[in-house]
């Protein structure tokens, strides 16, 4: 006979119990970040019950399952609002993938390393920006791997968006219809690179060279159709989160950049996308521009963490189904993450801001977000944004970044406005017209793809 040191509610009390005291400390049983500094089995920080599926659920779902509108009410507390609607009204499914034990797998390996390192070398200043104890700019990995608040959490989520130095996307793009028809197919790239908090070398946190107020250079540039070739953004983020970036655009058409204004975050680049450059990451915007954090729940919760890399499949192109005409949505493996913490914030620097508010799905075993739902000011339901990250290897397939580490990366994301029906999904392939391909950590990318010059000559040529 199997005697339960903890009963089948234990946790739920737990959690319960912490959010109406505010407070905020991964693990149940034990502190969950010392066991991950030390490369312990982080599993000894739960009881039974949050160990796999099948305990959670007492055998009635598990490991290896598919999850649709037959079941999904057995698991409905394990989903964000969204996801729950999608699956048992929009026939979606997912697959439950075994839970990730080694928890190398859910980060990028110099990110771990950085964070390790520099755990505890992390605090706010006067004016709310995360700096180091002697109040330099932040030197890499999560500044606050124990998040206590929601600020905190949201500091992991935004200080390095995918966790690479430098990271060239090559993403595939659909946009459905309310009615299941493509309406709209772009190919595009995504660029980004870090230029404070880098961990590629332990020496380098920072780019020097009159970069010392910035915090990353971002671009995106399309390639396909030729009806929106050649247009293209750039975004230039300081440092100090107090500060819009800087957003700059390159029509085709006019042959000529322009700046654009602050709210243009809260729009479409091109016709039909759902993704906003304030919902990219879940953070897409500096953080301090944004206010109200507070943590709303702890809670188990089914989320994409791996195995949605499909290598092995022609262009790393993944499965559709579900919708009016099956190509709706991705298929994703999800598992089950013990411990997600659910931060709500709000956009208290945009006064024109369609949103309301939005919450945040974050893994607390890598401060990672698996999910985000985003409200209109009204309070109703908007958007979800769903990114499946994850390692790029299968069997004996992978993607090796330049360092020579296994990449770990986004690899997939659909974004959903259920107001209106329409879904953005797109995926980062392995090559997209104009013979891009994707490319992490290989060296800086700034003279090429992130100056208003290089923008210039992207949308030209």
């Amino acid at each position: 006979m199997h005697i339960r040191k903890y009963d089948a509610g234990y946790s739920r009390r737990q959690f319960m119990e912490r959010t109406a005291k505010g407070v905020v400390a991964a693990g149940v049983l034990q502190p969950l970040w010392p066991l991950i500094a030390n490369a312990q089995d982080t599993a000894k920080a739960y009881p039974e019950e949050l160990r796999s599926l099948e305990a959670y659920t007492k055998g009635k779902v598990k490991e290896g399952d598919v999850i649709d509108a037959s079941n999904v009410d057995i698991v409905k507390d394990l989903f964000d609002p969204i996801a729950y609607i999608q699956i048992k009204e929009m026939g979606r499914r997912v697959r439950v993938a075994p839970v990730t034990t080694d928890i190398t797998k859910l980060y990028n390996t110099k990110y771990l390393e950085a964070t390790v390192r520099n755990a505890g070398k992390a605090k706010f200043d006067a004016t709310g920006n995360v700096v180091t104890q002697d109040g330099n700019r932040w030197i890499g990995g999560n500044p606050f791997p124990e998040a206590r608040t929601g600020i905190e959490v949201y500091a992991n989520l935004t200080l390095s968006w995918g966790r690479n130095d430098q990271a060239f996307y090559a993403v595939r793009d659909w946009d459905i219809s309310p009615s299941g028809n493509v309406a709209y197919q772009y190919d595009f790239c995504w660029v980004e690179e870090n230029i404070s908090g880098l961990v590629n070398d332990p020496n380098k946190p920072y780019v020097e060279d009159g970069f010392e107020d910035m915090l990353r250079f971002q671009s995106v540039f399309f390639t396909a159709p030729n009806d929106v070739k050649g247009t293209s953004f750039l975004s230039n983020w300081m440092y100090d989160q107090t500060k819009f970036p800087d957003l700059f655009g390159y029509l085709p058409a006019f042959k000529r950049e322009r700046r654009f204004p602050t709210n243009q975050r809260f729009e479409p680049l091109v016709p039909g996308i759902t993704l906003f450059l304030s919902d990219a990451w879940h953070a897409g915007d500096p953080m301090l521009t944004w206010g109200n954090y507070k943590v709303i729940e702890t809670k188990p919760h089914l989320g994409v963490t791996g195995g949605n890399w499909h290598g092995d499949r022609p262009n790393w192109e993944p499965e559709v189904h579900g919708g009016p005409k099956g190509q709706t949505f991705y298929e994703y493996n999800v598992e089950f993450i013990p411990e997600v913490i659910v931060v709500e914030s709000e956009p208290t620097g945009y006064p024109r801001a369609p949103v309301g508010k939005r919450r945040t799905y974050v893994d607390v075993r890598n401060m990672m977000s698996v999910g985000c739902n985003t409200y209109d000011r009204r309070g109703q339901l908007w958007k979800t944004v769903d990114a499946a990250f994850g390692r790029y290897e299968k069997g004996d397939l992978s993607v090796k970044d330049g360092n020579g580490e296994v990449v770990w990366s986004v690899q997939a994301v659909m974004c959903h406005d259920i107001q209106t029906n329409r879904m953005s999904r797109f995926y980062l392939a392995d090559e997209i017209p104009g013979g891009y391909r994707c490319e992490w950590n290989e060296g800086s990318l700034y003279e090429r793809y992130l100056t208003i010059q290089a923008i210039r000559r992207l949308g030209s040529t």
